[in-house]
């Protein structure tokens, strides 16, 4: 259904996309890997585990966040990704609002455009468009600074629904392909734990969009308030609810920890399998 958007990755199936944050601040991981060969090599051992996709992102968004220096942002990406490219083919996403580290990433070997401010930066839709890569749009209010200060829903589901299919139209009018569009709902993102519950458990709703789903909620303060863990122990929770998602058709599932969500989908499919088995020879 979607195999134009990557030629390379059946998106029939869901694909995992590691995270790699070359940056000092993001909630879970910053700091370190802000070496350009630590952040390769983190990048090579996600894919080692299984990781069709890396994120690579020099900005945190966390709540509360600010923002850093374009040039800051580019001479953080730049190099990983230059690096990354020289020594694998995996598919590699780029993180960013700012629109010449979009076009630069696409010279240097990007494959997908990942803005969480879904390209409302003035130049961004026309940087995105000029690429030719497939973007990724999500949903959020506000900036990350102040999202968390926007959290009012009468429906959220319906609302953001809404929103992504607006934000896409202009996408499209902006000359950005249809059909290389993907969409986020944006975990966490001017959301309180009962958006964020609540989106999760229908999901399902927003795949009428006709577009493919990427979702992260990877470590994110909603596993949290769940468990009462802190980040780097809320892997277990953030496989539970990528399967979660998984199993509501989300294709592009975004996490820290590859192996672990690999093995949960491989259980998921070899049992989903099973069951098919069964029920045809049951006919």
């Amino acid at each position: 259904m979607f195999a134009d958007i990557f030629p390379q990755v059946d998106l029939n199936q869901p694909q995992i996309m590691g995270i790699v944050n070359v940056t000092p601040d993001s909630f879970s991981d910053g700091g370190r890997y802000t070496t350009v060969d630590l952040a390769i090599k983190q990048a090579l051992a996600l894919e080692k585990e299984g990781a069709t996709f890396i994120d690579l992102g020099g900005e945190s968004t966390r709540p509360g966040a600010e923002g850093v220096a374009e040039q800051e942002e580019l001479d953080r990406v730049l190099p990983v990704l230059e690096g990354l490219r020289k020594e694998s083919a995996v598919m590699i996403s780029i993180d960013t609002s700012s629109p010449k580290l979009m076009q630069e990433a696409a010279k240097l070997g990007a494959n997908l455009l990942n803005d969480v401010r879904s390209f409302t930066r003035e130049g961004a839709l026309e940087a995105a468009q000029t690429t030719g890569l497939p973007v990724c749009i999500m949903h959020m209010r506000g900036e990350p600074s102040s999202m968390q200060q926007q959290t009012t829903y009468a429906d959220v589901v319906t609302e953001v629904k809404d929103w992504l299919a607006k934000r896409m139209q202009v996408c499209i009018a902006a000359g950005i392909a249809e059909d290389k569009i993907l969409l986020d709902p944006g975990f966490g993102f001017a959301k309180l734990l009962p958006h964020n519950l609540t989106l999760l458990a229908n999901l399902n709703k927003l795949t009428s969009l006709n577009r493919p789903l990427l979702v992260g909620m990877s470590r994110k303060r909603m596993l949290g308030e769940i468990t009462g863990k802190p980040a780097l122990e809320r892997d277990a929770a953030g496989i539970a609810a990528h399967l979660l998602a998984a199993q509501q058709g989300a294709k592009i599932l975004r996490v820290h920890s590859v192996a672990g969500l690999k093995d949960a989908l491989q259980v998921w499919q070899a049992t989903a399998q099973a069951l098919n088995l069964t029920k045809t020879q049951d006919k």
